[in-house]
């Protein structure tokens, strides 16, 4: 079999890098964990899983994936997210793969999971993912966030990724939190502005897009969980980029404070 660098990045992963790394160690002769200042104990458990572990501030979602492959021993590169876990189905197909054209990526299916709910409607399967590359032709854009592999031919794969994208609804929603505040600092840093409108358009938009292109009104109630949760994402990183911007404005504007004045 051709030998393959897993890499995966995290902040905070202690609950899922132990079975990320054993999932990729069934098909990877390397694997590479780049961490950006976890303050659990992600490192040691990585460490303790056989993982490489190279530590790097975050740099934004593709910058961040792509860091380590350099550094990687391998030109055959296997990205998972900390959460994500090779199917059986995957194994099988990686392991069968020959590996002889660099010019060619592969394509997995993701099955995503709330706790233990496969949530299908809504265009959350078969939610293609590029993950498997040779670093001599292909390789992650410099997006700051939603990065993809970009590669001049790609195959797909009847295989399965499992990602275990929520713990629960609770999850669900710290997620949003969590990740709307990542791409509004994503786009600030590439220099989208702010605007009143685009909260709200986008929220509609996106709503629309999971009810009727995707078919989520006629798939019941995970179709309805996955609209309002996208909508409502995608309302909070405009709202949340606008508030970035406002903070730095009142920062800017605010009066020096005078050590000798006497108030």
């Amino acid at each position: 079999m051709t030998p393959i660098t897993g890499i995966i990045i995290t902040l905070n992963e202690a609950d899922n890098v132990t079975d990320c790394i054993a999932s990729l160690a069934l098909v990877c002769d390397e694997i590479i964990v780049v961490d950006s200042d976890s303050q659990d104990d992600t490192v040691e458990r990585a460490k303790a899983a056989g993982a490489r572990v190279i530590h790097q501030p975050y740099l934004g979602d593709g910058p961040q994936k792509a860091f380590a492959v350099p550094q990687a021993k391998n030109d055959w590169i296997l990205a998972l997210d900390a959460d994500e876990r090779l199917d059986d189905d995957a194994i099988a197909a990686i392991r069968g793969l020959m590996l002889d054209d660099p010019a060619t990526a592969y394509r997995f299916r993701r099955r995503n999971f709330a706790g233990h709910h496969w949530v299908k409607a809504a265009g959350f399967y078969p939610d293609p993912v590029t993950r498997l590359y040779n670093r001599t032709t292909s390789g992650y854009l410099p997006k700051k966030a939603h990065s993809s592999v970009k590669a001049p031919k790609v195959v797909d794969l009847n295989a399965h990724i499992r990602h275990f994208t929520y713990g629960d609804l609770s999850h669900w929603i710290t997620r949003i939190n969590q990740l709307s505040s990542r791409d509004a600092w994503a786009m600030k840093e590439r220099g989208k502005g702010p605007s009143d409108w685009r909260p709200a358009v986008h929220a509609i938009s996106a709503m629309l897009r999971k009810l009727i292109l995707k078919g989520g009104i006629f798939q019941g109630a995970d179709g309805f969980t996955v609209a309002i949760t996208t909508a409502f994402h995608a309302h909070m990183k405009y709202a949340k980029l606008n508030e970035l911007y406002e903070n730095e404005r009142l920062a800017n504007h605010s009066e020096p404070t005078n050590p000798d004045s006497n108030g």
